[in-house]
């Protein structure tokens, strides 16, 4: 109840603009929506700087904050939004689709139904760096799905793409981070 209280306590500082609430609260949030932005943007330098905006925007946003849900989770969805609208921004449109053209859409369907635990026992960094590796189309929609625990149908209305599409590169994700792993781990081994 103490911590509710010293955020509640920050939060109202920063709203009142005042610097060493603001720079308590970016101090306490940074690792955590930093590796955020890492899961969408390869790029160092790009993800600081997604970081830096989504920032302003919760500072911006944060008279509206009501303390009714997660605070970290209202945050964490700024950021999120922040870096898709990023990616939106340097690539015409990379949700719609990617390289590998020549998929069914009833393979597609079964890959996504069913549930690959593998992706659960692997390490962390492991498992980033992998994600890492991914287009941004691919990238986005595994890290919504996958990570922040979106639906297809929320994934699509967030990126302006249909369900199918959502799902299909869902599914090209994780055939891609298959083969990323098996080559990471066959070099590995040899």
């Amino acid at each position: 109840m103490e911590n509710k209280e010293h955020l509640k306590l920050i939060v109202e500082g920063c709203v009142r603009g005042e610097r060493k609430s603001q720079e308590a609260l970016f101090k306490q949030l940074y690792g955590k929506m930093l590796v955020v932005c890492y899961r969408y943007i390869n790029d160092k330098d790009a993800a600081q700087d997604v970081l830096q905006d989504g920032f302003i925007k919760v500072f911006d946003k944060l008279g509206v904050f009501d303390f009714s849900g997660s605070f970290e989770g209202w945050v964490r969805r700024i950021i999120v939004n922040t870096a898709i609208d990023s990616i939106r921004k340097s690539k015409k449109n990379p949700f719609l689709s990617d390289q590998d053209t020549d998929f069914k859409q009833e393979a597609v369907d079964e890959m996504v139904e069913k549930e690959e635990v593998e992706f659960k026992t692997l390490k962390a960094e492991v498992a980033l760096e992998a994600i890492s590796k991914l287009s941004p189309a691919y990238r986005t929609v595994f890290n919504l799905f996958v990570l922040e625990d979106f639906s297809h149908r929320e994934i699509a209305e967030m990126l302006g793409i249909n369900e199918g599409t959502s799902k299909s590169n869902l599914a090209k994700a994780k055939m891609n981070l298959q083969r990323i792993l098996t080559e990471k781990f066959k070099y590995i081994e040899s």
